[in-house]
């Protein structure tokens, strides 16, 4: 079954998946987020979507991170 590919913003807590591609997000947040190893091909974990239109908070490679949900419709994930 090939893997379902979709915007990590559309991913539930606790769904994983590979990261696809960036999309069209700000070059220095595609930056600041490689400098943090979440790059092309990394897996990620989704743990907590914050109330109210806040950030959603992922885990990858063993750190929590927290991004805004605008970035978060913009990258693409595989999810198996």
């Amino acid at each position: 079954m090939p893997p379902c590919q979709c915007c990590l913003l559309g991913l539930k807590p606790g769904i994983a998946g590979s990261i696809r591609h960036f999309g069209a997000i700000d070059p220095m947040l595609k930056r600041r987020l490689a400098d943090l190893g979440v790059a092309e091909g990394s897996h990620v974990t989704i743990k907590r979507r914050c109330p109210l239109g806040g950030p959603i908070m992922l885990e990858c490679c063993g750190q929590l991170l927290g991004i805004r949900k605008k970035e978060a419709a913009q990258i693409e994930v595989d999810v198996s």
